[in-house]
């Protein structure tokens, strides 16, 4: 049968073989290294072979699983499903592959099973906790923050949850102040991932009660760090439930104990809250300040979601203008954050903070009256995978929506397929997965 899907295969010819320099990547390199790749993002084992990419370059499979699919965008160096050739279902052509692993039904008892192995270094060491312990407990925390929203949620919030329990358990037993102290933080800072993935999943109430078990952690290990995070997070859940107040104070708070990029994501969130209650001059002076402070991201020892770059930093400064009636200047900063997120590395780009983003381009074109533009901007995030469709992304999708409906340009048949576009996307929300 003639290959069907030449984009996958092309991908995979362009990728150097790890045996012999100038020959590409084969079937079962690819399977193999999409399969270690997991493994160490997920801790989930996978069992993709050579004759299952044989499958998708013939166009058998046109739709993949979610953790396959993320693999091959990682492992080829892609942005989306589209420079791979997958057809997601309900498209013409389009079937969905139900079940790509041998673990499918049983994803809870490996990610137990692995954790049971990890808590077993305590027996290993003389205390009851040791260095190895904590330093795998953090180990994990960095891994899950810099693979969130580029692998499947369930596999991370599974963990999240994990690592939460299994500090917790640890901390009922004896150990040296400093290593209290080290538990009280991977504990928070798991609980602060809890309440970030908790507000992605559309249950921001949720959110809080994480958020304030992870403040009595802060609190517990003296970390100004993690305190700046997680008032970071309660700031976030308070502003998708619209209480811009609350958040606007959650964020101001933080201010006392951030430093790097945990001062200019606060400062830039309360400038935003801000200008969206009609405070422009304190609006002002926060946005002055978060563009004053300097954004140094190696310092950071996390990613994803607790790492606010240049580019991240921006889409908030847009949203801010856009508040203040100022569309020209909220074009500026989305057009440069795009931008500089579609320059990073693939393995350091945060895409779930690049949509929104570019959602920031298409409200902006929107009140300049831009039809066209807008439409352009949206298409970079319409083909966003339903598993990483989450309530944030959803809620300003819908924002969009309003503006197409209510604009000079409502009745237009341009505007009204972008509007069709748009709630055929909103109803299909991630789950967790």
């Amino acid at each position: 049968m003639p290959e069907t899907n030449g984009l996958l295969r092309a991908a995979r010819e362009r990728t150097p073989s790890r045996r012999a320099p100038g020959e590409h990547m084969s079937r079962t390199e690819l399977a193999d290294a999409v399969c270690t790749w997991l493994w160490e993002t997920t801790a989930m084992k996978y069992e993709l072979d050579g004759h299952y990419i044989a499958k998708l370059e013939r166009g058998a499979v046109r739709w993949p699983g979610a953790a396959y699919r993320s693999g091959l965008r990682y492992i080829l160096n892609v942005a989306n499903d589209n420079e791979l050739g997958f057809v997601p279902p309900g498209t013409a052509g389009g079937d969905a592959e139900l079940t790509t692993s041998s673990t499918y039904g049983m994803e809870d008892d490996v990610i137990e099973a692995g954790d049971e192995s990890i808590a077993l270094l305590a027996l290993a060491e003389e205390s009851n906790v040791g260095d190895l312990t904590v330093e795998q407990l953090h180990a994990d925390i960095q891994r899950i923050t810099q693979n969130y929203l580029k692998v499947p949620t369930r596999p991370l919030f599974l963990r999240s949850r994990s690592i939460r329990d299994r500090a917790f358990k640890l901390l009922a037993g004896r150990q040296p102040p400093s290593q209290t102290r080290d538990l009280y933080a991977a504990a928070g800072w798991a609980l602060t991932l809890l309440g970030w993935i908790s507000v992605d999943l559309g249950r921001p109430d949720v959110a809080e009660s994480h958020t304030r078990t992870a403040w009595a952690c802060a609190e517990a290990a003296d970390a100004d760090e993690l305190r700046a995070w997680v008032r970071a997070t309660q700031h976030t859940a308070a502003f998708w439930q619209d209480d811009y107040a609350r958040a606007a104070d959650y964020a101001q708070d933080g201010l006392q104990y951030a430093a790097g990029t945990s001062a200019v994501f606060l400062s830039s969130a309360a400038a935003m809250d801000l200008a969206r209650l009609g405070d422009s001059d304190e609006a002002r002076r926060l946005l002055k300040l978060a563009m004053s402070t300097p954004i140094r991201p190696e310092q950071s020892q996390l990613g994803g979601p607790f790492l606010c770059t240049v580019e991240r930093a921006e889409g908030l400064w847009s949203d801010t203008h856009l508040n203040l009636g100022e569309p020209l200047q909220t074009l500026e900063h989305a057009d440069r954050g795009v931008a500089l997120f579609e320059a990073a590395p693939h393995a350091q780009r945060n895409y779930g903070s690049e949509r929104m983003v570019r959602l920031q381009q298409v409200r902006a074109r929107l009140e300049l009256n831009e039809l066209d533009g807008a439409i352009d901007a949206l298409d970079a995030v319409l083909g966003t995978p339903p598993e990483y469709r989450v309530h944030p992304l959803i809620h300003r999708m819908s924002e969009v929506a309003a503006l197409v409906r209510t604009g000079p340009f409502g009745k237009e048949p341009k505007a009204r397929a972008m509007h069709e576009r748009i709630r055929a996307f909103t109803q299909r929300p991630t789950t967790v997965r």
